[in-house]
């Protein structure tokens, strides 16, 4: 496993002998000579290769009407999908994935007929596999770090294999090999209990290539390393070496029976994990666990954005598209596309009294594109002697901003936190006549409660979420909290809970927006604006027209 090119060649080896129990291969690379060898080496598969695309329809999955069929014949006619055969499937761009494609290939991959081969050319870290097929495949190879003279053409043996599959069969793990790969998962942090079944059938596989009669420690090394790798999660403890351990007291048993049995307990879990770890560069596990937060985020950012669609919106150009269910034709455009083809289809057509001879690559379908109401919610800081004039910039770029707003469809929120918690001043709203009225008077004064504030915003987010807009949190302060989100005075536990709830914010996925507003930029805002991956901006002097045009800014972007 040293050579990373051999450790390439292991894991096609082992999914060519058992492309069902291993589920498939997730390939990050981009295109080139380097990823040509290896997906030339997929011909050893004893599977037919099927090629899916990320916007691949659902009849051509699981098949459907033949409108072009059904057209020419005059009755129905039914056409099977890609998943009807078990097929090795080579899924493009798998970086692109939508999660509703993903799910209905996990789905398949469930039942043991087909294995995925997604070949993912992502370039940023946010750019990966779906969780649910990279739960799934149980290899993992990266070659973004191999050149083209350090790789070779991968060529496996036909007898060898033959003889691998043959005996795949006769090849189980023991209860304790089974527990000790368990036992590794648990210790790297891999939460998914896939992951020791997928390293169990992984070691079968490379104990039939090998050519060996039972699962040997290399066996379950190599196991471990070809579906832990990728799945370690890289905890701050790994990063330093653990103590050494003692050493255990020597209790050599005499019998050579109870020697045995000590063998077989002495599975080496330690030696598991070591190769598991030492698969892949920490970096690349890095980045990885980076993606996949990522990702995460942005599936949780739930409704509100820009999104396509076929019943409301504003109209787009029809398109040549498949009649799925929920599509809808542009009748006028269809028949715009068919009608030069008139005089040579009844030339061609015995029915020559037929009106109208409509081709399925006539068709065309409506398309609109919604766009949500957008909310920038202001969480201001009113604590201290500075909170009117904050206040009273809030407001003036508040009242600024709604004047402005009927071209936007945008609305806007405001919280103060002072005191000792938070307070919902004005819920999204895009009446000027109430912002007004519900602007006058707010008190300032008291503690900086900075958690509580960036709780309710975070809870009026979601709350706008829900209705189906695109929130923005713009964050107004000139310090660190000091008001823990119990109301107690306690600046410890208050930096703490801010700083966990700059990460939720950056995990749910909303954009928001740090301003400093002290005379002198403060370093801890600007660390927590990176915590909660927002701009950070210092303005000790701005004034409400000032914060408008930022926020507008903001809310452009």
């Amino acid at each position: 496993m040293d050579d990373p090119w051999g450790r390439v060649e292991t894991a096609l080896a082992c999914l060519a002998t058992d492309p069902g129990g291993l589920k498939g291969l997730w390939l990050r690379a981009r295109s080139g000579p380097v990823r040509d060898r290896v997906t030339a080496g997929l011909a050893a598969l004893p599977l037919p290769q099927r090629r899916l695309h990320p916007t691949i329809a659902d009849d051509a999955l699981f098949g459907g009407l033949d409108l072009a069929a059904t057209l020419a014949t005059g009755h129905p006619v039914m056409q099977q999908g890609l998943l009807a055969q078990p097929a090795a499937l080579i899924l493009t761009m798998a970086e692109r994935c939508p999660p509703g494609l993903a799910a209905r290939l996990a789905t398949a991959l469930d039942a043991p007929a087909h294995t995925l081969i997604a070949l993912d050319e992502g370039a940023e870290a946010d750019e990966t596999l779906a969780p649910a097929l990279s739960d799934r495949l149980a290899l993992f190879l990266d070659l973004t770090d191999i050149s083209l003279s350090d790789s070779r053409e991968i060529s496996l043996d036909p007898q060898q294999l033959a003889k691998a599959r043959a005996n795949l069969p006769h090849l189980t793990l023991t209860p304790d090999q089974l527990d000790a790969l368990t036992r590794a998962a648990a210790e790297l942090g891999i939460p998914s209990l896939r992951a020791p079944l997928l390293a169990a059938a992984a070691a079968r596989a490379h104990a039939a290539w090998a050519g060996h009669d039972a699962i040997t420690e290399d066996d379950l090394a190599g196991g471990a390393a070809l579906v832990y790798g990728h799945r370690t999660t890289p905890l701050p403890d790994q990063a330093e070496a653990p103590p050494d351990s003692p050493p255990p007291p020597d209790q050599t048993p005499d019998d050579g029976e109870a020697q045995s049995e000590d063998q077989s307990q002495s599975i080496p879990e330690d030696m598991l994990v070591e190769a598991a770890l030492a698969a892949l560069p920490r970096d690349l596990l890095e980045a990885l666990a980076a993606g996949r937060a990522a990702r995460a985020a942005k599936s949780a950012g739930g409704t509100g954005a820009e999104r396509g669609g076929n019943r409301r919106g504003r109209p787009l150009p029809s398109r040549p598209g498949r009649l799925e269910p929920g599509a809808r034709i542009d009748l006028v455009a269809t028949l715009r596309a068919a009608a030069p083809w008139q005089p040579l289809r009844r030339a061609q057509t015995p029915d020559r009294d037929a009106a109208l001879l409509v081709r399925a690559a006539d068709i065309r379908l409506k398309r609109f594109r919604e766009t949500s109401d957008r909310v920038l919610i202001f969480a201001v800081d009113a604590s201290g002697s500075a909170a009117f004039a904050r206040l009273a910039e809030a407001k003036g770029a508040i009242e600024l901003l709604l004047a402005q707003a009927y071209a936007r469809r945008d609305h806007v929120s405001l919280l103060a936190f002072k005191g000792r918690a938070a307070e919902l001043i004005l819920p999204p709203t895009r009446s000027l006549v109430q912002t007004k009225r519900r602007l006058a008077g707010v008190p300032g004064g008291g503690g900086t409660p900075l958690a509580s504030g960036l709780q309710l915003a975070l809870a009026t987010a979601a709350q706008a979420k829900q209705r189906g807009m695109t929130p923005t949190i713009a964050i107004l302060t000139d310090g660190r909290g000091n008001i823990a989100l119990d109301g107690t005075p306690d600046r410890a536990r208050a930096e703490d809970e801010a700083t966990l709830l700059a990460r939720q914010i950056r995990a749910s996925a909303t954009p928001a927006l740090v301003i400093d507003v002290a005379n002198r930029p403060q370093p801890a805002l600007r660390t927590l604006a990176q915590i909660m991956d927002a701009p950070y901006l210092a303005l000790p002097r701005a004034d409400a027209r000032r914060l408008s045009t930022v926020l507008g800014e903001a809310l452009e972007t």
